[in-house]
């Protein structure tokens, strides 16, 4: 009987043992498991982009002709053709993801988008928060008015105009920046997007709309009633593609993509479906 008990305690005894190595098995295969988790999570950059197989753009899907809805909702726009074509030289897939503009900041840092590619303009503050593709797409801010009466051929000319425009937007960053800016800013409206400005021109609730030009030119090409172009503008307003700050190696492959396009003419044919002519660069 004592023989007996002694080696049903000692099967016990075994069996615990086994059950104890199995859980420490598991325990140190599921850290592993994290730990490969978080290696991925960790990526940044274009190692990030090429693990995923996949480059997420943020845009404002109602920024024409850049990036926009077609009357069937389908996202269009010169942005979005570029975009493709960049994908299909870098070997990955291009997934759109519409944005709140002026979350722009979040909707990056979070990775929710791994880029911001929608006619942004190269702005100061711009350069400091993110890493940027070099411009590769020359525009500038201009006035545009339903008014064929309203003479704007000077800043000063400015002085009592009540002016519409986007927020957060290039056109605002650099009417903000011009030393006229004291001197109109109680006579800017700021409006959600471009549209809502125009429609603000149309009812009259402004007398002009500082706005991107190709944007302006595009609307205007669509329009009923013509806008007509200010003499006076803010001057040039360069379009680039922000990275998040430090992915230096992702901004070199889109960047590399692009000259490739250019070098076998099919920014140019982008362009020129949108624009009626080529306006594509590529220059620091």
């Amino acid at each position: 009987m004592k023989k007996k008990f002694l080696a049903m305690a000692a099967c016990l005894l075994l069996a615990m043992a086994c059950l104890a190595g199995c859980s420490s098995d598991e325990k140190q295969g599921g850290a592993a498991g994290t730990t490969g988790n978080n290696d991925q999570q960790e990526l940044t950059g274009w190692a990030y982009i090429e693990n995923k197989g996949e480059l997420i753009v943020g845009l404002d899907d109602a920024f024409a002709p850049m990036g926009f809805r077609d009357e069937n909702g389908e996202l269009v726009g010169f942005d979005i053709d570029l975009a493709n074509a960049v994908g299909e030289k870098l070997g990955i897939k291009v997934t759109f993801q519409p944005i709140d503009w002026d979350a722009k900041d979040m909707e990056l840092s979070s990775k929710r988008i791994d880029c911001i590619w929608n006619g942004m303009s190269v702005l100061p503050e711009r350069i400091e928060a993110y890493t940027l593709t070099k411009k590769y797409l020359n525009n500038k801010i201009i006035i545009m008015t339903l008014d064929p009466e309203l003479k704007v051929a000077s800043a000063e000319d400015l002085a009592g105009v009540t002016l519409g425009t986007q927020v957060s937007s290039a056109a605002l960053s650099t009417m903000q920046a011009n030393e006229v800016w004291p001197e109109i800013e109680a006579n800017v409206t700021e409006y959600g997007t471009y549209d809502e400005a125009i429609l603000a021109m149309q009812g009259g609730r402004v007398q002009a709309i500082v706005v991107d030009q190709v944007l302006g030119e595009y609307k205007n090409a669509n329009m009923e009633t013509k806008m007509q172009v200010c003499e006076f503008d803010f001057g040039d307003d360069f379009y680039a593609i922000g990275c998040r700050k430090g992915e230096t190696d992702l901004a070199d492959k889109i960047n590399e993509a692009i000259q490739a396009l250019i070098d076998d003419g099919t920014a140019a044919t982008i362009s020129e479906n949108w624009f009626g002519t080529n306006i594509v660069i590529l220059q620091d």
